[in-house]
C-alpha cells in the first residue's frame, strides 16, 4: 500500500502532502507500487485504480466513529463527495440506479469534502496542476465515463473549494436543484474543460438548473461558506479520508460504510445487510423515461440504467441521435447524450 511505503521510505513532509493531493485528484489511490524494491523511489503514481478512491491528506480514522442524523424514511445515506472527484464521477451510473430502485426508502444527504484546498506546495515532478492531466485521461477509460484531462493544461483549477461552496449555496435554495447543479458543474469540468472555480461558470450552471442567480450569488458570498465548513467538520468527526464515502444507516443506528467506487452490487448489499426486508422497485427502462428523468446520460449510465449491454446501448444512443431524438456531445475520451 502507498501509505506503507511512506513509512519505509524517508520522504519529506511537503512531498508526502503533494503526493496525497495529486493521488486524490487522479482517483488512483490505495496504491501498490509496481516496481522492484531497488526501484522503490521511482514514480509512485503507477497505482491500481480499481480501489476507486480519491483520498485526502491526513491520518486514517475510524469511519464509523460519529452518529448520523436521523431521518423520517427507514434509511439514511450521507454521501461525502467533491465536485472535482473523478472517482465520484465514476459512480454516477451506480448512484442513479440506486435512486431509481431504492430511493423510496432513503434520502441522500450530499456533503462536500474539500478535496483540493489549494496548490500551495512545491515538490519536483508533481508541483503543478498540469501533472494531473494524463491521470484523468487514464481513469476515464477505467470508469468508462468521459473525462478530458486537458482542463489541467488549458485552464487549471486552483482549488475545489469555490464549486463546493457554490453547491452549498444551491442547497440553500432547493435540494433537488442543487443535485442537478452538482451534475452540471461536473459535466463542465470533466467534459467541457471549464474551470468551475470561476463565477461565470458557476452562475451559468445555476441558471441552467433554474436557480435564482441573484439569491445564489448572495448565498455563495455569505452563509454558504459556513455551511461548507460545517461539512468539513462533520467529515473530520466521521473519519472521512477520501471520496466517495457513503454511510448507510437504518432507523435504529445500525450502519454500513462503502468507501470508493464500487460495483452496483456492493451498494445494494449494504442496503440488504441493514434492511433485508426492503424490495427494490421496478422502473421504466425506456430511453424516453431515463432521459426525461436525468436529462443527460453517458453510454455507461444508459447501459446500467436500461439493462442493455454496453456496446448495444451506445449503438442505440447513436441511432437515436441520427433520428434527431438525442443530441450527442463528444470528447476525446467518450461522449454524453442529451434529450433534444
Amino acid at each position: 500500500m502507498f501509505i506503507h511505503i511512506f513509512a519505509v521510505v524517508q520522504i519529506p513532509m511537503k512531498i508526502k502532502s503533494a503526493l496525497y493531493i495529486l493521488l486524490a485528484l487522479t482517483g488512483l489511490t490505495a496504491c501498490g507500487l509496481k516496481q522492484s524494491k531497488n526501484n522503490m523511489q521511482s514514480n509512485p503514481l503507477i497505482c491500481d485504480p480499481e480501489t476507486g478512491i480519491c483520498e485526502i491528506p491526513g491520518e486514517k480514522q475510524d469511519a464509523t466513529s460519529a452518529d448520523l442524523p436521523k431521518t423520517n424514511k427507514p434509511m439514511k445515506v450521507i454521501y461525502f463527495t467533491d465536485p472535482i472527484c473523478s472517482s465520484c464521477w465514476g459512480i454516477e451510473p451506480q448512484l442513479r440506479k440506486l435512486k431509481l430502485e431504492y430511493g423510496a426508502y432513503f434520502d441522500i444527504e450530499y456533503r462536500m469534502g474539500g478535496l483540493l484546498p489549494d496548490w500551495s506546495y512545491n515538490s519536483g515532478g508533481i508541483s503543478k496542476p498540469s501533472d494531473v492531466a494524463h491521470h484523468w485521461d487514464e481513469v476515464s477509460v477505467h470508469y468508462d465515463m468521459p473525462i478530458d484531462g486537458d482542463v489541467w493544461l488549458e485552464d487549471p483549477l486552483d482549488s475545489s473549494y469555490p464549486p463546493s461552496i457554490a453547491f452549498k449555496a444551491a442547497q440553500m435554495q432547493d435540494e433537488e436543484k442543487a443535485i442537478e447543479f452538482l451534475r452540471e458543474i461536473r459535466e463542465m469540468v470533466f467534459l467541457q474543460k471549464k474551470n468551475i472555480t470561476k463565477w461565470e461558470y458557476l452562475k451559468e450552471a445555476a441558471q441552467n438548473v433554474g436557480l435564482d442567480t441573484t439569491q445564489f450569488k448572495t448565498d455563495y458570498e455569505g452563509k454558504a461558506t459556513s455551511l461548507f465548513q460545517a461539512d468539513l467538520k462533520l467529515g473530520r468527526e466521521m473519519g472521512v479520508r477520501g471520496f466517495p464515502s457513503m454511510f448507510f444507516q437504518d432507523s435504529v443506528g445500525n450502519r454500513q460504510f462503502v468507501y470508493g467506487t464500487k460495483p452496483y452490487s456492493v451498494y445494494e448489499t449494504a442496503i440488504e445487510k441493514l434492511m433485508p426486508e426492503l424490495e427494490k422497485r421496478g422502473y421504466d427502462h425506456s430511453w424516453q423515461y431515463l432521459f426525461k428523468k436525468f436529462g443527460s446520460l453517458t453510454a455507461n449510465e444508459y447501459s446500467q440504467l436500461s439493462g442493455i449491454e454496453r456496446n448495444e446501448a451506445e449503438s442505440s444512443l447513436n441511432t437515436l441521435t441520427q433520428e434527431g431524438k438525442l443530441r450527442k456531445v463528444s470528447t476525446k475520451n467518450g461522449a454524453i447524450w442529451y434529450l433534444n
